[in-house]
């Protein structure tokens, strides 16, 4: 069975790393900020910003003075597209199992998964710039 909704420690540092990068505006951030303010391991920052620069949320300068900044306006970015560039697609399922095996009539978590369809649609609500105006406020 595959989980319903996991949010990785990945995913934990991308949202922060992300809310960072808003924050810090048009300035580049290196790694080794961003994991020293995170307190995270630079390695797996390292791994999780190369996964937001493959699904283009952030992009990167090289050089002495180089590090990250967003790729687009945190308007324009929503929480969901960096989970799933980090996690993959959040799939809305109407069964756990694969195969389901009851009517479906009363499932026997009751609804939890219309709940779990309803987190996909608040992480699609909601922008990278409203997340940071309230992680900040």
């Amino acid at each position: 069975m595959s989980s319903l909704l996991g949010i990785s420690e990945a995913a934990s540092i991308g949202w922060h790393a992300m809310i960072l990068l808003t924050a810090a505006g048009d300035n580049l951030l290196s790694n080794a900020e961003i994991a020293e303010t995170l307190q995270v391991s630079g390695a797996h920052l390292s791994k999780v910003l190369q996964r937001l620069t493959r699904a283009g949320l952030i992009e990167t300068e090289r050089g002495p003075r180089g590090g990250f900044r967003l790729a687009r306006p945190a308007t324009a970015i929503t929480v969901l597209e960096i989970y799933e560039a980090i996690e993959g697609p959040l799939q809305e399922r109407r069964c756990l199992l694969r195969k389901p095996i009851c009517s479906g009539k009363c499932c026997i978590i009751g609804d939890l998964l219309r709940q779990i369809a309803e987190v996909k649609t608040a992480f699609a609500n909601l922008t990278l710039q409203e997340a940071t105006d309230k992680s900040l406020a």
